[in-house]
């Protein structure tokens, strides 16, 4: 997936695109294929991914599910609410293999130049890309869409091109990228990752991409949006005349003719909708459907396929995130007392079904993350900053609180109210209070099932005589009350882009803190995290980058600005039996839908009538 596409959707499946070999001039490097740090896994090129099935048949009509609804399909801009799966639509100059974390090939770009200071990038285009329209896809689409970026997009997608000095088309099939920086490989991969729009269609005056829109523009990748039912469902047909249908990237990918997406504003319909044929594919992120919702007699005949390979995908944190900007919250002892009203082990035996394991970092499942105590290589990075810091972050290895899962977790409730009382909070009648007013607390949620796993959460704070109360709302509220800050508390899962890089400062920048829309939710503002954040973006080594991030995955975790959850290793799969899969799986991501195609054989022996 590339990392235009990752930044701007989330899409099930992965991108799968070549690397050739390199070329070095005697000033400046000519290559097919990048990556950050090393080289490129395919350097020297391949016929087609190993991950693919190069014989694998075209046609058939799947159905997926998505959660949630959408009123547009600008995915730019901060206003309204776009699909996650727009992602089938767009090409980019270069995309990365399923096979690897950070590198790039040549898609829309046949070769990219660059000079050994990396100052600036040329990207080459290829003469044969073009729109589904028929329109070329040019160099100054490419300086479109990053106006477009720079000057309407959403706050999260801007500060990843914050090192982009200048973009200028040298001619219709040449376009270049100067940076602010030197000696980095990642702004020159990030530029690499920008998908082009269509200038041709965007401005003749008719229409406007500062502004929501459902009328679909012309595309560059295999597939364009055949039917538009806003809020209900959207439509992707293949591109038969696909530009791109015979390049070594391609061949193997994108094999089934349509994809439609029915939206869902209830999780347990979205399952019997699945159970009842009228959708194909399932990533099941809830422990008790996935135990016990598919004991059905078409799974145990074999119609309904449940798989569980791994997941070697780093992750990021998923958690309870405070809005610090809002009292009580601003005070750490306070964050703290609630940590050790997460009760997660009793939490995991009863209600998740002891399908998942504790988060205590950042950046979990990956070589980015802290473990253990700090090795002398962090305390090193960390020394400077000692009377900055929490002095556990030198010495402890950091852990939550732990109870024994029992339920009866009175120890860590009176360590609780021992943080509570140290901030000022006393607890009066059975409420906790301060200055005549009781503590309240809202958990605002999206999905509906959130409130099982957080349901012992709510009820430790209750027993503390915290007035705390759940809010669901639908999926467009929800956007707008976080983009805005409006809320106590909420649960947010991060996205990590391997290796960590300049999203960092919209995570947890003191700068993005107060900027609505930036991915800084909780309003972290530490000056450490700030300067370590920018030794991570200009790390010179992959080794210094990872230990910078792992010492500043430290620092966030010993100030206690979110509680961290639990995350799984593992995919959860259920499909109807009517998909052909390539024999070697990519070591990241499942490979759906971009590499399976439907198996005629199979699909005949089912009976899904739609």
């Amino acid at each position: 997936m590339s990392l235009f596409k990752s930044l701007k959707y989330v899409v099930v499946g992965s991108s799968l695109l070549f690397g050739l070999h390199t070329a070095v001039s005697a000033e400046n490097t000519i290559t097919w294929s990048m990556a950050e740090f090393g080289e490129p896994l395919y350097k020297d090129g391949i016929e087609h991914w190993p991950y693919v099935n190069p014989d694998a048949p075209k046609g058939g009509s799947i159905v997926l599910s998505a959660f949630g609804s959408y009123d547009s399909l600008n995915d730019y801009i901060l206003k309204g609410e776009f699909p996650r799966s727009l992602g089938l639509v767009d090409d980019s100059l270069m995309a990365g293999s399923a096979d690897e974390l950070s590198s790039a090939y040549g898609l829309i770009a046949e070769t990219a130049e660059f000079p050994e200071d990396k100052s600036w990038i040329i990207f080459n285009l290829r003469p044969e890309a073009k729109y589904n329209d028929g329109e070329p896809i040019t160099a100054k689409d490419f300086v479109f869409s990053f106006n477009t970026i720079r000057e309407h997009g959403r706050p999260f997608l801007k500060s990843f091109y914050d090192e982009v000095e200048t973009v200028e088309a040298l001619s219709d099939h040449q376009v270049k990228f100067s940076f602010n920086t030197t000696d980095n490989m990642k702004p020159l991969l990030k530029v690499a990752g920008i998908s082009p729009l269509a200038t041709h269609y965007w401005e003749d005056g008719e229409n406007d991409i500062s502004d929501t829109y459902l009328t679909p523009g012309p595309t560059s990748g295999p597939y364009f949006i055949s039917k538009v039912d806003a809020g209900n469902s959207i439509t992707y047909q293949r591109v038969d005349d696909y530009w791109g249908k015979d390049l070594d990237v391609n061949i193997g990918t994108s094999n089934i003719d349509t994809i439609r997406y029915d939206y869902y504003s209830d999780f347990e319909v979205m399952v019997e909708a699945f159970k009842a044929g009228e959708v194909d594919f399932r990533s099941e992120n809830s422990s008790k459907r996935w135990a016990t919702a598919y004991k059905i007699d078409q799974v145990d005949n074999g119609e309904i396929v449940l798989a569980t390979p791994p997941d070697n995908q780093p992750q990021g944190i998923q958690a309870f995130f405070f809005n610090m900007r809002r009292p009580p919250f601003d005070d750490q002892r306070v964050r703290k007392a609630f940590s050790y009203l997460y009760d997660f082990e009793t939490t995991k035996r009863t209600i998740l079904y002891n399908q998942y394991d504790r988060m205590n970092s950042y950046f979990v499942n990956s070589e980015y993350g802290a473990s253990g105590k700090p090795s002398a290589e962090e305390l090193a990075i960390l020394e400077p900053y000692r009377d900055k810091l929490p002095p556990e972050v030198f010495t402890d290895e950091y852990q939550q609180p732990v109870t024994d899962g029992s339920g009866r977790n009175r120890k860590e409730i009176r360590e609780a109210i021992k943080l509570f009382t140290e901030a000022g909070w006393t607890f009066e009648n059975g409420k906790l209070m301060k200055d005549g007013k009781q503590l309240t607390i809202e958990l605002l949620l999206v999905q509906p099932d959130q409130q099982r796993v957080s349901a012992i959460f709510v009820q430790n704070m209750k027993k503390v005589g915290i007035d705390a109360e759940f809010r669901v709302v639908d999926s467009a509220q929800y956007q707008v009350r976080v983009d805005e800050f409006d809320f106590d508390m909420i649960t947010v899962k991060l996205n990590f882009f391997p290796p960590p890089g300049p999203e960092l400062r919209s995570y947890y920048g003191s700068a993005a803190a107060d900027e609505q829309g930036s991915a800084n939710m909780g309003g972290i503002k530490n000056e450490v995290v700030d300067e370590l954040i920018e030794k991570i973006i200009n790390a010179p080594t992959l080794e210094e980058l990872q230990v910078t991030s792992r010492a500043m995955d430290r620092v966030l975790l010993w100030n206690d600005y979110v509680i961290p959850q639990f995350y799984n290793s593992i995919f959860r799969l259920a499909y109807w039996n009517r998909f052909g899969q390539p024999e070697t799986k990519p070591k990241y991501g499942t490979g759906f839908p971009n590499a399976w195609w439907i198996d005629e054989t199979l699909d005949a022996k089912l009976d899904l009538a739609r």
